[in-house]
């Protein structure tokens, strides 16, 4: 499965911790995510992760494309909802596009940790019979 991965600043270390802890289960599916949060989580995980821009200078769009073509099978986006910084991306669009093409995301650690767990068991390998 293709596993979309972004965080904005104040949680980089929160998906840095999350990928240590998954880091069985995410190796074994390819990893898509914007700059900086690749890169910070290829420094503690070794895990190999396709970066695009980070996300102020387009990555978020580059992944959102990725979306649009049904590339991405599952997105975790963890966001800071009360002080968001100027440059972090906007969730909103994220939103709207994994709505439109149904494709499972997590705006938190929760409901991270639900999607990795439902991947790991199977439970989303219906998205390879729509590719």
């Amino acid at each position: 499965m293709n596993i979309g991965l972004i965080a904005h600043d104040s949680k980089k270390t929160l998906m840095q911790n999350f990928c240590i802890a998954y880091r069985g289960i995410l190796n074994k599916h390819s990893l898509y995510a914007t700059g900086t949060t690749g890169r910070l989580i290829e420094e503690v995980t070794n895990l190999s992760i396709h970066k695009y821009l980070a996300g102020p200078l387009g990555g978020k769009q580059q992944l959102g494309a990725q979306i649009a073509q049904n590339d991405i099978d599952a997105l975790i986006f963890l966001r800071e909802p009360a002080n968001p910084k100027p440059h972090d991306p906007d969730v909103n669009d994220v939103i709207r596009l994994c709505d439109t093409y149904n494709i499972p995301m997590a705006t938190n650690l929760a409901t991270a940790e639900l999607i990795i767990l439902a991947i790991d068991r199977g439970d989303l390998d219906w998205r390879e019979m729509y590719k």
